[in-house]
């Protein structure tokens, strides 16, 4: 199993952690990412699979305290973060400048 943390825009938002299959993490990180946004996730797939990845995902809440890494970040909302993510990578984030963050 993987863990997703699930960053969204809202106020209230507390970035829960969810634990998804490696087929359900395929989907929404395709190509070695591990950063995703939801439009992007939503543009590229096929609506009943992504209804099943989700349906399993949010059944699947994991409590901060008991993950042992965490494996992607999923957007929803937040669309200025894209430039920090042009591979779509926690690894490949960037500054506005371009420079690496790390």
């Amino acid at each position: 199993m993987k863990h997703v943390q699930v960053v969204d825009g809202a106020d209230n938002c507390v970035y829960d952690v969810y634990a998804i299959d490696d087929e359900g993490f395929r989907c929404l990180f395709p190509d070695g990412q591990d950063v995703a946004f939801i439009d992007e996730v939503l543009a590229r797939g096929d609506p009943d699979r992504l209804d099943a990845v989700f349906e399993r995902l949010w059944k699947q809440r994991v409590a901060k305290h008991e993950i042992i890494g965490l494996h992607g970040l999923l957007f929803y909302g937040l669309e200025h973060k894209k430039a920090y993510y042009p591979d779509r990578t926690d690894a490949g984030a960037i500054n506005p400048n371009g420079s690496r963050l790390r």
